[in-house]
């Protein structure tokens, strides 16, 4: 049987981690923590649970998450967020590849609750997660804030059993906030990568991705929490091509770029 490291990243995330960490303890070997120097009760909780617990400065959930791969002992990596939990069919369906890893990468569907509701649609499921594999087979990349694990060319990956529950936001303010934040992110990496956005780009953006989500994404069908769930991610498009409207203005002017 091969032996696997699980491997999280954290910041403030005491009101999750331990759930987290539970869900982990029939399928990993070993458990990795790199944490961006917490200020609540994540280090102490996750001592608790033996974990490998190691303090690195964020500099990019991508730079991170790729940081953290380093500090895995075991090269099959199952990397989870702090507020994702395996569920019992996911459990066994791990626990079967660990018996015999056929392929290099491992896709699993991730089921999200927003807000208390179990979002069956909106465009967040099957939610298809690639977060089991051999760390020497590939790496983290894609435009922060959305990180994404790509195999190298000619790696081999398969489909398995099982969701991986993640607690998506708990309140509407929540989601907000964390839009705003990632936005300024996500504007910021197209400005580095020289996007451009003109007068309407951001109401475009904003439409379609409404549009995608609760209608081609049937949104409807997930009630209220579907529509305010594919309105906030919708502006969300909006903040993200307005901001860099904003950053190409500013560099048009040579004024000073944040």
């Amino acid at each position: 049987m091969s032996h696997i490291s699980a491997v999280i990243i954290t910041y403030n995330e005491e009101q999750h981690i331990g759930n987290c960490l539970l869900s982990l303890k029939s399928v990993a070997d070993e458990i990795v923590v790199v944490d961006s120097f917490s200020t609540d009760g994540t280090e102490e909780i996750c001592m608790k649970h033996n974990v490998k617990f190691v303090k690195h400065k964020f500099e990019g959930y991508v730079e991170q998450k790729n940081f953290a791969l380093t500090q895995a002992t075991y090269s099959h990596v199952l990397s989870l967020d702090a507020d994702e939990v395996l569920s019992e069919e996911l459990i066994k369906s791990i626990l079967k590849v660990k018996e015999k890893f056929t392929s290099d990468g491992y896709i699993f569907n991730r089921f999200n609750n927003y807000c208390g509701h179990w979002m069956k649609y909106s465009g967040l499921y099957p939610d298809k997660q690639l977060r089991l594999f051999d760390s020497g087979k590939g790496r983290w990349t894609g435009p922060n804030p959305h990180d994404k694990f790509i195999l190298n060319k000619g790696s081999k990956s398969c489909k398995i059993k099982g969701d991986l529950l993640h607690w998506n936001f708990d309140t509407y303010k929540e989601h907000i906030e964390k839009i705003n934040k990632f936005s300024t992110i996500g504007a910021l990496e197209a400005f580095k990568a020289g996007r451009k956005a003109g007068f309407l780009t951001a109401t475009a953006h904003k439409w379609w991705s409404f549009f995608r989500s609760y209608i081609l994404g049937a949104g409807f069908l997930d009630g209220y929490d579907g529509y305010i769930s594919c309105s906030i991610n919708a502006y969300s498009s909006f903040l993200k091509y307005a901001k860099l409207r904003k950053l190409n203005r500013l560099q048009r002017d040579n004024k000073n770029v944040p």
